[in-house]
């Protein structure tokens, strides 16, 4: 039934993807030149939208938090930056490359996969060298944002959105909204 309800959740977040437009090699790209923050807010509200219905589930008892995996500043950090730079020089990002395959569009199935493919391999085959180094810098253990921040989960979120919503503000006011063409 998890499984199901998985689906559907992608499919229905693929097909919004794709309706905003965002599964477009110049929407990814156009983040990383700061001209058109229409993926992040997407992503922005997508997360906001995610915590909120998360917690309010589990403030119900209708849903418990599996243990988180320890949490890594220092591998986050590279971790995030090599698939950024990988994100802003092909255009795709792993969302938008399974909308853009659900698309039928082959220049989505082959970079995509190949980009996966390739860091996985990397991945794999630099783990056991690099990982114990990175992992001894910065390690937090199994935190999540309401201990991080010290902070009751109704108030992270109601902060994480607010912080969101200066975002989409001050995005607004530097002229780097979404572009219609």
């Amino acid at each position: 039934m998890n499984y199901i309800v998985a689906l559907i959740l992608g499919v229905f977040f693929g097909f919004s993807l794709n309706k905003a437009g965002l599964t477009k090699y110049n929407k990814i790209v156009n983040v990383f030149r700061f001209t058109d923050m229409a993926v992040l807010q997407f992503m922005m509200t997508a997360l906001v939208v995610s915590m909120s219905g998360l917690y309010a589930l589990r403030g119900l008892g209708l849903v418990t938090f599996p243990s988180v995996p320890a949490t890594y500043i220092v591998g986050n950090l590279v971790g995030g930056l090599i698939f950024g730079v990988g994100m802003a020089l092909s255009g795709y990002c792993p969302g938008t490359c399974a909308a853009g395959a659900g698309e039928g569009k082959l220049d989505y199935i082959v970079p995509g996969l190949l980009g996966f493919l390739t860091g996985a391999v990397i991945y794999g085959l630099t783990y056991e060298v690099v990982f114990p180094g990175i992992s001894a810098i910065a390690n937090y253990g199994n935190v999540v944002l309401p201990d991080l921040w010290h902070l009751d989960p109704f108030l992270t979120v109601l902060t994480f959105a607010l912080m969101s919503f200066l975002l989409f503000y001050l995005i607004d006011r530097a002229g780097w909204q979404r572009k219609e063409k």
